[in-house]
């Protein structure tokens, strides 16, 4: 069974990382799934939603992603900061029910998310500080980005996922049915991850998808 692929995510050890981690399994692959009318309204600016992020989440997380050395600014800033300014320039377009979701909640909560395609990824799983000279491709163009010293989301073949940017190679598709979610939660925004997590959790529920634990 696919839910065995993922029975152990190990955690390597890390002062400030409060992660949540889970996996979904969709009714239909994302191509049928269509747009999601809720999903889309919560992308766009003065949405109404749970959480809102502000300078001092920002800043927590620019601090989780600094200790091991990573410098998350310019090009290699968090995600959700990326969104805030996308949704603000209204560049954010709508990608599949699943990247819909995630993005809706990081845009709010202010945590990233990554989001992996589990057909895709390889066991084992582990989260722990990218090593030197670690990179990957993260988008179709064949961009890289230089992830040393950022935590990462590891499988058989090596970093694949994090708070910047995830790896191209275990995207999601069309095609994808079941996914791996990794919420980069820091302990300094205490109870935020349990928070993100509950409403991502109500959202892909309500669009007919099964939430499962990850141990």
């Amino acid at each position: 069974m696919w839910h065995k692929r993922v029975a152990v995510l190990a955690f390597d050890p890390h002062p400030l990382l409060d992660a949540k981690a889970f996996t979904t399994t969709f009714p239909k692959p994302l191509e049928a799934m269509g747009q999601r009318p809720e999903l889309l309204a919560l992308l766009k600016p003065g949405a109404a939603a749970p959480l809102a992020s502000d300078d001092a989440v920002r800043g927590a997380v620019r601090d989780l992603l600094r200790h091991g050395g990573y410098k998350p600014t310019g090009r290699g800033k968090p995600a959700s900061e990326y969104l805030i300014r996308a949704v603000s320039e209204g560049t954010l377009s709508s990608i599949n029910a699943a990247v819909d979701c995630c993005n809706a909640v990081s845009l709010h909560s202010g945590l990233p998310i990554s989001v992996v395609d589990l057909e895709l990824a390889k066991p084992p799983f582990r989260v722990g500080l990218a090593p030197a000279a670690t990179q990957y491709v993260f988008n179709a163009s064949g961009q890289t980005i230089d992830v040393e010293g950022l935590l990462c989301l590891f499988d058989a073949d090596g970093a694949c996922a994090n708070a910047v940017k995830d790896s191209q190679r275990t995207k999601t598709r069309p095609q994808t049915t079941k996914t791996l979610t990794v919420i980069w939660g820091t302990s300094a925004l205490s109870g935020r991850s349990a928070k993100a997590y509950a409403w991502y959790r109500e959202l892909l529920l309500g669009m007919g998808a099964e939430v499962g634990s990850v141990p």
